[in-house]
């Protein structure tokens, strides 16, 4: 089976490269390799590449960035998706393009299903969203997998930065009513491949680690793995910040956007690991040894 891989340089689309290089036949293309701006550029590099299934792990993901650069947000996050969904169909290739909990507003205060209606709050997921229904509208076996806070190794996230920060700092502080569920890349990369089937039905998917937290508390576990596994720290503790205190936000952010993960479960009869063991997975693997 040929696999490709876009995003292939960021936190989630090296995850993949990990985790499918010796189990499969694997092209991956970062940045470098493919300028997604450039449609032509992506017409090129893939019109005459074998592919059984294409997977789109690339995206314009800063959040505030998007707000003043809405024309690139729409082109990266909805146009590229329906111009990769077109030439995987036109293949008779499956596409899997990640989305993000930013669709939903967050007014909502129970996990989000498939079947809720998305209403973005911010151009980041406006872009995402439009890109969702540009993917669906080309192909009924392509997939769009929802997932929130990703973290993993290579490419830091919050809970990389929160480390740091408690290395170098006696004091850190973490926002404390914003809900999502964070999600282990690698546990991303490990569910995938039962997906990869072309005659599996597409349609909309969410995945995440099970349970639900705030980033304070996000952060508090990562802090008490630390100390679990001897890694030396000044800050132990994480204090509270509100979200009307991040003045130098640009986007709205929604303050709960869990996924619910009902439909997976019930389609593969396996549950998700808790954000807390896969928490303590990650910190045990990538940072005990540092």
């Amino acid at each position: 089976m040929k696999i490709v891989i876009i995003g292939a340089g960021g936190r989630l689309g090296a995850a993949l490269m990990r985790e499918y290089r010796d189990k499969y036949e694997v092209a991956g293309f970062a940045h470098e390799r493919l300028e997604l701006s450039n449609l032509n550029a992506v017409h090129v590099k893939l019109r005459p590449t074998n592919i059984d299934v294409l997977i789109n792990a690339a995206a314009f993901t800063n959040v505030d960035l998007c707000e003043t650069e809405r024309d690139r947000a729409y082109l990266i996050n909805a146009e590229v998706a329906g111009v990769l969904a077109k030439i995987c169909s036109d293949k008779g290739a499956k596409l899997i393009h990640f989305s993000t909990d930013y669709v939903f507003d967050g007014e909502k205060r129970a996990p989000y299903t498939e079947e809720d209606e998305a209403n973005p709050i911010s151009v980041y997921g406006a872009s995402k969203l439009a890109g969702e229904r540009n993917v669906l509208a080309a192909g009924d076996r392509h997939l769009v997998i929802r997932v929130s806070w990703v973290f993993g190794p290579r490419r830091p996230s919050f809970i990389d930065g929160i480390i740091k920060r408690a290395q170098e700092n006696e004091k850190v502080d973490a926002i404390a009513d914003k809900f999502s569920t964070p999600t282990y890349a690698l546990d991303i990369a490990k569910m995938l491949p039962q997906f990869f089937n072309a005659d599996i039905e597409g349609g909309i998917l969410h995945f995440a680690n099970a349970g639900e937290c705030s980033w304070q508390q996000y952060a508090q576990r990562a802090l008490d793995c630390c100390h679990e596994v001897g890694l030396p720290l000044k800050a132990t503790t994480v204090g509270a910040f509100e979200l009307k205190d991040m003045a130098n936000w640009v986007a709205r952010r929604p303050v709960y956007s869990v996924l619910s993960t009902a439909k997976y479960t019930e389609s593969t009869g396996m549950s998700p690991r808790t954000w807390r063991d896969a928490v303590a997975d990650y910190i045990t693997h990538f940072y005990s040894k540092k």
